[in-house]
């Protein structure tokens, strides 16, 4: 299907072209909407049937979804950040998976915005706005050292060879490329942090579905092993590590937009169990559940959960979306814009968290055992929203915020796991 975009106006026959424009929020609603609702009908079987996500993520992709923030020069739909984000939040009211299992891909698409030099960002913006999807493999098991990496890159005549075993690879079954974080071994004897990216289906790579979490069962957030995989010398990226960068914000408001859609999830499956029911308890409130004040009252400290994690979502967008045009422009992103922005992104997880957890409990309140039949998969709510705030603990964020506060800290843009030494 075609760019949306808004009818050109006519030009002299002396004139340059314009230049294409982006699409509306209401064009991007209108053509991704009716996909959304599509893979919402199924959602709920998928989950019981551990049936992976790959038609979803093909009606997606023939839309071009991925292509959301790849620039109209390169042949991308050139949505601003603010538009992602409002469109994630809806995609996971459709279903929780799809956002987290494309979170490394428009990850990725971020990084070559923040931290890739622009003159390479050329191939890899024209394959997304193909259609191509951008899986990762960052995380590493066991008690290495806390921020070092045992995924190396070594040279090999004119190439390089990827060594290394990766888990937590969410979204890498579904891809097509893999962007892999590695240490580069210089022949000098130096090494530095890179970016290697592989074809998925490259020799010696192996994705595997061994992601046994109670929640977001679908999102493939397994093992994938490198072994003497060779990459292409312009297929590595260096980025700058341990510098003020809006990427670690934009990695966590995609979980934060996912919960927000699942909030939403919450309210639709609440109204949509309690409008046609006729039973109600003899102690109950009202002639029909729809009728009982008790249960309207439920419904609307959801419906409040549900906006108000919207709303906190789309603030902080606003202020990704301004260091965007930042970059933009070509201006120096201001470091005061970056560290709110990252201070305001731990403030919106210690915020939500707990309200969408306590919205995916609350749920049940508003029938009684038949809530908990398994067709209507209603526990899946909770499940995956415990498990996406799992993923980087809300604990530390408050923290964060805390240190901020009372003593001026600067905001951690980078973290890491491993074990410290003794």
């Amino acid at each position: 299907m075609a760019i949306l975009q808004d009818t050109p106006r006519p030009t002299r026959a002396d004139a340059a072209p314009a230049a294409p424009s982006s699409p509306s929020s209401q064009q991007l609603l209108a053509r991704f909407r009716p996909i959304f609702d599509r893979i919402a009908v199924h959602a709920a079987q998928r989950e019981n049937d551990r049936e992976l996500a790959y038609e979803p993520v093909a009606w997606l992709n023939a839309e071009r979804f991925g292509a959301l923030r790849v620039p109209v020069e390169y042949g991308g739909i050139g949505a601003s950040v603010e538009q992602l984000y409002d469109l994630l939040i809806e995609l996971g009211e459709a279903d929780s998976n799809l956002p987290q299992i494309l979170r490394a891909h428009f990850g990725f698409i971020e990084r070559l915005f923040a931290e890739i030099d622009p003159s390479l960002h050329g191939p890899w913006m024209r394959l997304a706005a193909e259609g191509v999807i951008f899986g990762n493999a960052t995380t590493e098991l066991g008690e290495g050292a806390l921020g070092a990496l045992q995924t190396t890159l070594s040279r090999d005549g004119d190439a390089w060879r990827l060594e290394g075993d990766k888990y937590y690879s969410t979204g890498t079954l579904y891809a097509d490329w893999i962007s892999v974080s590695a240490q580069r071994l210089n022949a000098d004897g130096s090494s530095d942090r890179v970016i290697a990216l592989v074809p998925s289906e490259a020799d010696g790579v192996e994705r595997v579905d061994d992601w046994r979490g109670f929640g977001q069962r679908l999102s493939a957030s397994g093992t994938t092993r490198f072994r003497n995989v060779r990459v292409k010398p312009e297929n590595v990226l260096l980025y700058v590590r341990d510098q003020p960068t809006p990427l670690t914000a934009h990695f966590q408001l995609t979980h934060l937009a996912t919960l927000a859609g699942i909030a939403r999830a919450i309210v639709r499956d609440a109204v949509a169990f309690v409008q046609p029911r006729k039973r109600v308890y003899s102690h109950g409130s009202g002639d029909t559940p729809r009728e009982d004040p008790l249960v309207q009252q439920v419904i609307g400290q959801l419906a409040s959960t549900a906006f108000i994690a919207a709303s906190t979502v789309q603030a902080v967008a606003r202020g990704l979306g301004e260091v965007d045009r930042f970059r933009q422009r070509g201006e120096t992103v201001p470091e005061s814009l970056l560290f709110e922005v990252e201070l305001n992104t731990a403030k919106a997880q210690a915020g939500i968290v707990d309200a969408v957890l306590q919205a995916g409990t609350r749920l049940f309140d508003i029938g009684g055992a038949s809530a908990l039949q398994e067709d209507r998969r209603l526990d899946r709510h909770w499940r995956n929203a415990r498990t996406l705030a799992s993923h980087n603990p809300t604990i530390y964020k408050g923290r964060v915020v805390g240190d901020h506060l009372l003593n001026g800290a600067r905001p951690t843009f980078y973290w890491a796991v491993g074990a410290i030494a003794a």
